[in-house]
């Protein structure tokens, strides 16, 4: 049951909120001028509705607008996990299938008329809701997986509840797998052991607390209206243009208070920089969504961004070699590179008759496609070196991981790929140059990709690399928003996407191969009992070297079947100007603007 909007803190907390939303330009920030933080997106926002999320800029924002109990570290390698809203990280009982989160009180939403001009505190029934809202059939939430999968208790019964009588889904119905202990403590139960659950609660793309007053204020159209607890507020917004976050006043709880690897001179050096200041440090943030590479660097040079991810066409001016180019460097710009847990591919729909099904023909087609493919040159030509090759789904930075291997996934080989269409029966059965399928039926890809300039040189490739082989291949062009919707109905044939972690977590990139998880995070929806089993095993393992074989098994039967095929995981360079303080990459936190400052104006 969802607590009412005014507590019993008490006539202080109420002073404390009301003299907080009075401050303003004209008190404490009179003498200086705001500092506006300007960066770049390359793809389009979808919204700003935790469940209802999955792109990586709508997490990015959704980051800086909601909070999480938990956080990372900003400075810490490997990530580390720290408390955020809640006073401590959580307790853990039972073998890892009961967890207790105690929340720090004080912490408020931003205001909104449903909370009727009065203070609205953040409280253990909140985080309680907004999990529930992920199992609600009407949000139809595409990251549902992600708690489905950790077999939080009562929950997915709910559902097929809602589901089986067509009524509402019932949120005041307790479930064991996640309630209110009481005002500031929940409860999460999961079935079987979940070491790394924590790590799902320290991504407000994920686990951000919402109000509920504020969703049943806007049924339908809860994308438009963010109300959270996080460091900044949803400003001016035109969509797949301009996006504008302003700071929170009410925001109080964040501090830098970050500890980096002894051995991290640069993160030693932001650390002492930055240590005690009140986050966030910036007064806005300006977002502008730039999909084209030239656009976004030459706005970089003209000084009207302040941190830029180089485009990969413009690394050799940027940084020639991985050094920071002279000339920049003599203007004052910084430079940071981080080799980012992301695997770029190009999926098959594995419930598509021309290229889907587990036949050995079929299998046969795929792996074939994939040996046609030229990877390095990919690398080389349209990445520029800013990306290593895959061997697996599975990224540098994340549990399971094996830099030892090499497999087929990172091979280039025409000649065993017509090999294997020959012996399969995909031949050229009229003479005109163009394989048949076996049946003798038009064998005609389609790959969809982007209206940008980088999905053309990537259409241009695949074009060149399957005509060696004597491959047909078509493009579907469509904006990301419209891929993303017919991709998770199962009507594409192929996609050239890829997939960025969210947790330093192997079990992330299984889930794109986790049978139950079609339409959700299985985008080619794969399912093969064999993997699911494995996949269900490993979930339950501590971290560990038998964890991390029953991964490495799992990769082995995605190399073999290949409903995949990674080209490669991203070597990301970032540019700053001279005004920039503190910026670090962070392989898992997207919004760096909280920990961010700039030096005052001359």
């Amino acid at each position: 049951m969802l607590l009412r909007p005014i507590s019993a803190c008490g006539a202080a907390v109420l002073v404390f909120w009301m003299a907080l939303c009075a401050a303003g330009p004209a008190s404490a920030q009179a003498a200086a001028a705001p500092k506006v933080l300007r960066v770049t997106f390359l793809a389009s926002e979808s919204g700003f509705d935790p469940p209802q999320i999955s792109d990586v800029v709508s997490a990015a924002i959704v980051t800086s607008l909601f909070d999480a109990p938990l956080t990372y570290d900003y400075l810490a390698r490997p990530a580390r996990l720290k408390p955020n809203t809640a006073v401590g990280l959580p307790e853990v009982h039972d073998n890892h299938t009961r967890f207790v989160f105690t929340l720090r009180p004080g912490v408020f939403f931003t205001d909104h008329p449903a909370f009727q001009g009065r203070p609205r505190e953040l409280v253990a029934a909140d985080y309680v809701y907004s999990i529930k809202r992920y199992f609600d059939p009407l949000t139809r939430s595409p990251t549902m997986f992600q708690w489905e999968n950790v077999g939080l208790l009562g929950l997915s019964e709910l559902r097929k509840q809602a589901l089986a009588t067509k009524k509402p889904f019932d949120y005041d119905t307790e479930v064991p797998g996640i309630r209110a202990l009481d005002r500031y403590r929940f409860e999460v139960r999961v079935a079987q052991p979940a070491p790394r659950l924590p790590y799902l609660f320290a991504t407000p793309a994920v686990s951000g607390a919402v109000a509920r007053e504020v969703i049943e204020a806007h049924p339908g159209d809860t994308m438009r209206h963010p109300v959270g607890t996080g460091p900044f507020k949803l400003g001016r917004w035109v969509r797949s243009s301009r996006i504008e976050l302003e700071r929170n006043p009410l925001h109080q709880h964040s501090v830098h208070d970050e500890q980096p690897n002894a051995d991290d001179a640069a993160g030693q050096a932001i650390a002492r920089q930055m240590r005690g200041r009140k986050l966030p440090m910036v007064d806005r943030v300006e977002v502008a969504i730039i999909e084209e590479a030239q656009p976004r660097w030459l706005a970089f040079l003209n000084g009207e961004l302040d941190i830029l991810w180089v485009p990969p066409e413009f690394i050799t001016r940027a940084a020639p070699n991985n050094l920071l180019a002279p000339n920049l460097a003599k203007q004052g710009v910084q430079m940071r590179q981080l080799v980012m847990p992301i695997t770029r591919h190009v999926y098959f729909g594995m419930e598509h008759p021309m290229v889907g099904g587990l036949t050995p023909e079929k299998v046969a087609l795929r792996r074939a496609v994939g040996l046609a493919y030229d990877v390095q040159r990919e690398i080389d030509l349209v990445r520029h070196g800013q990306m290593v090759p895959a061997q697996s789904p599975i990224p540098p930075g994340v549990s399971g991981y094996d830099p030892k291997l090499r497999s087929e996934m990172g091979t280039h080989d025409p000649a065993r790929a017509k090999a294997l269409l020959d012996l399969y029966g995909y031949i050229d059965r009229d003479g005109d140059g163009w394989r048949e399928n076996p049946d003798g039926s038009p064998l005609q890809l389609e790959l969809t990709t982007e209206p940008t300039q980088l999905a053309r040189q990537l259409q241009g490739l695949w074009q060149k690399s399957l005509k060696a082989v004597g491959v047909k291949i078509s493009f579907r062009i469509g904006a990301w928003p419209e891929n993303i919707k017919a991709s998770r109905a199962g009507k594409l044939m192929m996609w050239t996407t890829g997939w960025s972690a969210a947790i330093p977590d192997g079990t992330y990139f299984m889930d794109l191969l986790y049978g139950p998880n079609k339409g959700q995070s299985n985008a080619s929806r794969f399912n093969l009992p064999a993997f699911n089993t494995l996949h269900e095993r490993q979930r339950q393992l501590p971290d560990g070297p038998e964890r991390d074989a029953l991964i490495q098994q799992g990769m082995k039967i995605a190399l073999a079947y290949m409903p995949y095929k990674a080209s490669g995981h991203d070597i990301q360079t970032w540019v700053m100007q001279p005004r920039v303080q503190g910026y670090m990459p962070h392989p898992f936190m997207r919004d760096f603007w909280r920990h961010v400052d700039l030096t005052p104006a001359p």
